[in-house]
């Protein structure tokens, strides 16, 4: 019978098999599984590092450690992931909610504000919501807004209701299952989404961690990844207010085509900003006045 191990060693031990494997984050990613699993603040690992990790919790260890040696994702193992301050339950049917995508929300909040102080309220639509991360961040932060996320995975749309209800935005927060606008009737103040946006050849060359745990429809945006981006630059107008907004996510090398595509429906570019690495990420539109009123 082995010795009983210490918090810091079976942390250790976790890092070491993870380096091993050649997964990039090696401790971190050991240290915020054990973390996750174990209940644990990262304050909690360094001031109870000498406790005793029992047999239970071993096992349970063990068994997330072989899913990380899988190349399944940290939060995939854990069932969730923080978002704009959000815990958001996760499932196989939706998108891991990534910190580039805080950079959209961070971007409309300002005009999804200045709705509301203009008219008491302000109505939008995200499309393809997947967990509901970028609806229900702008919902929290900005009272006297209300939702309608889209998908066209029932399962993601349930994960999203259950992830509204769990920070108790669920009053204004519904839900539809739709191809893009197949299904939606109604008028928005604002239009956002992170539709997939990865070239269908390069899906196939992503590193294992989002080929095979993420929903292949979140990434393959079709043979030159701008498939969706037509699709809601040809919808959008018609669904939009008069000086309806539309913001997105996009990948790092389309804000040019993504851009010739909305302003040959009728938008105006407003704001391009950047990741954290630098990178084009999000593109913001108008939508002209005169398109709004066909």
């Amino acid at each position: 019978m082995s010795a009983p191990l210490t918090l810091r060693e079976v942390i250790l031990a976790a890092r070491r098999r993870f380096s091993e494997a050649q997964i990039d984050n090696a401790a971190t990613d050991a240290r915020v599984l054990i973390a996750g699993l174990l209940g644990l603040s990262m304050t909690d690992l360094v001031v109870d590092d000498g406790r005793i990790v029992t047999e239970e919790e071993g096992a349970l260890i063990e068994a997330a450690v072989q899913r990380r040696l899988n190349h399944e994702p940290v939060h995939r193992i854990l069932g969730k992931r923080e978002f704009y301050g959000l815990d958001l339950a996760l499932s196989p049917a939706t998108l891991e909610p990534r910190p580039d995508t805080e950079i959209l929300v961070e971007g409309l909040l300002p005009y999804l504000q200045a709705m509301v102080e203009a008219k008491g309220t302000a109505r939008f639509l995200d499309m393809g919501t997947g967990t509901g991360a970028i609806a229900l961040a702008l919902l929290g932060e900005c009272p006297g807004t209300a939702a309608l996320a889209t998908d066209i995975s029932s399962e993601a749309l349930k994960t999203a209701e259950n992830n509204a209800a769990l920070h108790g935005l669920d009053g204004r927060f519904h839900t539809l299952r739709s191809d893009w606008f197949d299904e939606v009737q109604a008028k928005f103040d604002m239009i956002v989404s992170n539709p997939p946006y990865i070239t269908s050849q390069v899906v196939s060359e992503l590193e294992p961690e989002v080929r095979l745990f993420d929903p292949l429809a979140a990434l393959d945006g079709g043979a030159d990844g701008l498939d969706a981006y037509r699709v809601i630059a040809k919808g959008a107008g018609a669904h939009l207010e008069p000086d309806g907004i539309v913001g997105l996510e996009i990948g790092f090398d389309q804000k040019d085509s993504v851009t010739a595509l909305f302003l040959s429906n009728g938008f105006l570019l407003l704001e391009a900003k950047c990741d954290h690495g630098g990178q084009d990420r999000v593109l913001i539109f108008r939508l002209k006045p005169s398109i709004a009123h066909r």
